[in-house]
């Protein structure tokens, strides 16, 4: 799994967790639904940290919170 998917993943799960939908979380984010669902489009290669910072900010969770989670132990190389 790359980074990009792992990150969209754990976002995915976290609006689970909170009975929430991305659009939601873009909103309380203060960023577009677009943003949002481009982080989900398997065809899109990068998303910023500046985005992942303000969708936890909008969850109320720190980076690190976010990125102690299992999904980032493993992830494929991504210098190919």
């Amino acid at each position: 799994m790359s980074v990009k998917d792992a990150v969209a993943e754990r976002f995915v799960c976290l609006c689970k967790e909170r009975n929430i939908k991305i659009n939601e979380l873009a909103n309380i984010s203060g960023v577009t639904p677009s943003t949002a669902y481009s982080m989900l489009d398997k065809n899109r290669r990068d998303v910023s940290i500046t985005t992942i910072k303000k969708f936890c900010d909008g969850l109320d969770i720190s980076l690190e919170e976010f990125f102690a989670d299992d999904i980032f132990g493993n992830l494929e190389q991504e210098i190919k």
